[in-house]
């Protein structure tokens, strides 16, 4: 049963979600306090980032202990009691697997220096070359080199992520073994599967150097290889005995590469997320900023829809900015936050939506470094300040990309700690929680908060909203709109990405309007969503001849409205 094709995906960043003890931190009594609230969004999974036991250099991805909790988190007890108590309200857990990498405190690594040990050959160790060079001039992920020298056992160790996280070595196939025992005994605890972190850089063919990038020197030595479409097949083989579901983080691939990796016939993953539509606000790299075009965003999505069969729909998570900021306007606030929920919610495939978002929470406010937690911000701010550009550069730099932005607390009331906790927030809360609230927005219908429940429960309704075929309509220079189409059944969803009003040829009945209309005659205000249901012309299907009721895309206004 592919149940995720229906199910509107949750992800929960555990830290950030609610405390229920007063450290600051959350937890996981707190999650289960909080399942009653998710359910009756509509939510029909949980993506858990992780919680397992860690050392938390990179807030959980570097794990020490697979079968263990962390225990700011709580206790194996506590995660029993979650996966039960989110089933009983038809709530499937996802585990996050991050198998790339363990922490350096992990019992492999801590034996792995040794090199007369059984996991002597867990991970990549390597001679430096010459005189103190290292063993390649590979650069990692977090803006640096990623080699660490271990005193102990007198080598380098391969760490494309922060130096606390030692890559694995799959050339040992005791280390797949491993895996596979990781997952049985998540699977045998009830969960309904894993997102697989940076799922698509598992095999290294080569420790070669290469010629020097920009960024990510050494990545055509593991960027989806063949090795690592070999392991996921092998790991599909347990996946299969519990009918678990999985979805891959999948860096710098193409549409091709998604296929191969998710098709139907590949038997490895069953979704992939991609990320091209992220970097439609950027300059090769997600630290260097351009101004945000709707068109490029349009083009992109257009583009994986129509190359593959299913997608991922995303528009945050735990390591990018909040979507208000970025892909909407704080000034049109609930406009914008609307309307990108309408886009989240009506496109053809699962949608994932990140904690905060269903109530339109921003970027955060702070002013200055050492406010954040974020190891990737720390590590780049170090390589942006070896650059010598000046700190009010570096600051504009790291306020729009850090992932921290998407990790403030929940906020859940506008009290002191947001409702989150009792005590003092492991990262700091935006002061805008005093207005921006879920608490306020439960008693406001008119809330992006009551918007998002409208819709989901819509699309949980609605066949064709849930598996209709996408056809695309009109993507201009601020105008998106598409169809999703069912047999006879079709709907229209019509997005004005911009300050600016506009107007369009598409009609039909009004389903849902982020204004409140009742009626449609083409012309949309400032960042409004409309959703149509129309009629369909005995010759229309998808990616034929268009609807009458859908008429011809008005450039000509659209163009008017954005030159204005």
């Amino acid at each position: 049963m592919e149940w995720w094709r229906d199910a509107v995906i949750y992800q929960i960043y555990p830290r950030s979600f609610q405390d229920s003890n007063g450290d600051g931190i959350g937890d996981l009594p707190g999650i289960i306090s909080r399942l009653d609230y998710l359910q009756a969004l509509g939510v029909g999974a949980i993506w858990l980032s992780p919680v397992y036991k860690s050392p938390n250099a990179d807030n959980g991805y570097d794990i020490s202990d697979y079968r263990e909790i962390n225990p700011e988190y709580g206790t194996m007890e506590d995660m029993e009691r979650l996966i039960e108590e989110a089933g009983r309200r038809g709530i499937r857990i996802i585990m996050d697997l991050v198998i790339n990498h363990t922490s350096t405190d992990h019992y492999w690594f801590r034996q792995s220096r040794d090199r007369t040990s059984e996991y002597a050959d867990y991970y990549y160790w390597r001679h430096g070359e010459g005189d103190g060079g290292l063993p390649n001039n590979w650069t990692g992920f977090f803006g640096e080199d990623c080699w660490e020298f271990d005193p102990e056992r007198c080598e380098y160790y391969l760490h494309l992520f922060a130096k606390s996280q030692a890559d694995l070595n799959y050339h040992n196939p005791a280390v797949l073994e491993e895996v596979k025992d990781i997952l049985r005994f998540w699977l045998r605890k009830g969960v309904a599967g894993f997102r697989c972190d940076v799922i698509n850089i598992l095999w290294k063919d080569s420790l070669a150097s290469s010629r020097r990038k920009l960024a990510l020197t050494g990545s055509e030595h593991y960027l989806s290889l063949e090795g690592t479409h070999e392991i996921l097949r092998q790991l599909r083989e347990v996946l299969d005995e519990y009918g678990a579901f999985t979805v891959g983080e999948t860096v710098f691939v193409t549409p091709e590469q998604a296929r191969d990796l998710c098709g139907r016939d590949r038997g490895e993953l069953n979704m992939v997320f991609s990320f091209e539509h992220m970097e439609c606000d950027q300059y090769f790299l997600k630290w260097f900023k351009r101004r945000f075009q709707p068109k490029r965003l349009f083009d992109c999505l257009v583009k994986w829809q129509k190359e593959l069969e299913w997608n991922t729909i995303y528009l945050e998570n735990h390591d990018q900015p909040r979507s208000i900021s970025r892909f909407g306007s704080e000034a049109y606030w609930k406009e914008s936050g609307k309307l990108l929920g309408t886009l989240l919610l009506t496109m053809r495939g699962t949608p994932f939506l990140y904690q905060g978002e269903e109530i339109g929470m921003l970027n955060f406010d702070f002013t200055r470094m050492r406010q954040l937690n974020d190891v990737e911000s720390k590590n780049v701010e170090k390589v942006l300040r070896r650059f010598h550009l000046p700190w009010k550069l570096r600051w504009k730099i790291i306020a729009k990309t850090s992932r921290d932005n998407a990790r403030t607390p929940f906020q859940w009331s506008g009290a002191t700690g947001a409702g989150f906790t009792d005590g003092r927030p492991w990262l700091g809360i935006n002061h805008n929680s005093e207005t921006i609230n879920l608490a306020q927005q439960e008693e406001d219908r008119d809330s992006i908060l009551h918007w998002y429940r409208d819709l989901m429960a819509l699309r949980n309704g609605s066949e064709v909203l849930r598996r209709g075929e996408f056809v695309p309509l009109e993507a201009g220079k601020q105008v998106f709109a598409y169809q999703r189409v069912l047999g006879e059944e079709r709907i229209a969803v019509v997005l004005n990405f911009s300050d600016k009003p506009a107007h369009v040829s598409h009609r039909g009945e009004v389903i849902r309007s982020n204004y409140g209309r009742d009626s449609f005659d083409g012309a949309l205000s400032a960042w409004e969503a409309v959703i149509l249901k129309q009629t369909a012309s005995p010759s229309s299907t998808p990616g034929g001849p268009r609807s009458e009721t859908v008429g011809a895309i008005d450039d000509h206004a659209e163009g008017d409205a954005e030159d204005r």
